[in-house]
């Protein structure tokens, strides 16, 4: 009797070969597909099912749960990765861990395999949470323990009569959610040339969007978006509004040489018009709700929120030290934002909170002003009173030296 095994299976070309080579090798694969915004590919999932026999595929919505419990902590973080990247390939990894987890007690084995590379992040962030969650796992990886190419993916898929409509000319490796599209490989490669139009899906060229801007408010409580132009939405229903708008106007594409885990650097598209805009949002809040302490806190927080999500350590300790510290701090960013969209920008245009720190009766420079600007005489000197004494106990020896060391080099 074969061994089961749990696969995390995509429909694409690498959990496609992993499949025979899995049989071949005497394992019952369990494919389970988990939808986190995938959903127009399923068919194509499906299809990819069919062709390869597989008579238990498993599709999991988890469109939900994965906006409500994995997006909303990563936008209270403004979490980029190198400042740019909105994280969403790297945010699923433990998600799809966790499934792939769950599935595995239920059918009562300690084996999951997966398709990933040996030269990419993936690998290490399903495999920590694998291994978090079930420490006597058996992982099996067919590709990276064999060191496999795509080109030999493709050939052995060909020769067992299985089409799945890649070639060697646009072998592109596409991943995508609801926070964002990635798209690596096959002639993006070439770093030196301009990524080609067929590879985006979700944007248009800004070259194409439309000549009027669109302007939008989005209402944020405790730092999370509920309201699009005064119109409730949940979470999920949010960021597709948006990916739809902000797409139309050429918002979220990226182009970045990215660091990866293993030390490589790699050339990666990405399409996030929600993230993007949201992010953009978020930070306009904070710096109208955060205290000048708390933003420069944060930023040290938010920069270690993203490190740990690229590193796939989303079931650890620290993550929930850092969490909670996240739900303490946005307790007060609350208002709401107003942004225009335009053929690839998104700016922000207008700010509201009932949380403002910004006050202008004291701020303005003109008549009425509250702020007494004889205060700042004094304010001046104690502010500068540690580089006063400084100067003067010390300032005359460093000019003897310096005078001295232009001496000593006119006397050569």
């Amino acid at each position: 009797m074969n061994k089961k095994i749990v696969l995390g299976f995509s429909g694409g070309l690498d959990t496609s070969f992993c499949v025979l080579w899995l049989r071949e090798r005497g394992f019952e694969p369990i494919c389970v597909c988990l939808d986190i915004g995938q959903s127009k590919d399923l068919n194509e999932v499906r299809r990819s099912a069919d062709m390869l026999g597989i008579h238990n595929l498993r599709i999991i919505d988890g469109k939900a749960n994965f906006a409500e419990i994995f997006l909303t902590s990563a936008l209270k973080a403004n979490a980029l990765y190198q400042n740019v990247y909105p994280l969403a390939t790297a945010l699923s990894r433990p998600y799809i861990g966790k499934v792939l987890v769950d599935i595995a007690k239920e059918e009562g084995t300690n084996c999951i395999a997966h398709g990933c590379t040996g030269k990419g992040n993936d690998q290490v962030r399903i495999e920590m949470a694998v291994r978090a969650l079930l420490p006597d796992v058996e992982i099996v990886d067919p590709i990276r323990d064999n060191s496999l190419s795509r080109d030999y993916e493709i050939k052995f898929l060909l020769d067992k009569g299985i089409n799945l409509g890649y070639t060697e000319d646009k072998p592109y490796s596409i991943d995508q959610n609801i926070w964002g599209r990635s798209i690596c490989a096959g002639i993006l490669e070439d770093i030196n040339l301009e990524p080609p139009e067929e590879v985006f899906e979700w944007t248009k060229s800004p070259e194409v969007c439309p000549n009027k801007p669109a302007v939008i408010e989005i209402e944020f409580e405790s730092g999370l978006p509920v309201a699009i132009d005064k119109e409730n939405l949940s979470f999920l229903d949010l960021v597709n509004r948006l990916n739809q708008l902000g797409g139309q106007h050429g918002i979220g594409r990226i182009d970045h040489i990215e660091d990866r885990l293993v030390g490589l650097k790699s050339r990666e598209i990405y399409e996030a018009p929600a993230a993007s805009i949201l992010i953009r949002a978020h930070k306009a809040l904070e710096t109208l709700t955060l205290s000048r302490s708390s933003l420069d806190f944060k930023q040290g927080v938010d920069t270690e929120y993203a490190r740990l999500i690229y590193l796939g350590d989303w079931f650890s300790p620290h993550h929930m030290d850092l969490l909670a510290y996240l739900r303490q701090n946005q307790r007060v960013v609350s208002g709401t934002i107003r942004l225009k969209l335009f053929k690839g920008n998104c700016t922000v245009i207008g700010r509201q909170s009932s949380n403002a720190l910004y006050k202008r009766n004291l701020i303005t420079y003109g008549k009425g002003s509250d702020f007494d600007q004889r205060n700042g005489t004094a304010f001046s000197k104690i502010l500068g009173m540690e580089s006063f004494i400084q100067s003067s106990a010390q300032l005359s020896n460093f000019e003897q030296k310096i005078e001295r060391l232009i001496q000593s080099k006119n006397a050569e």
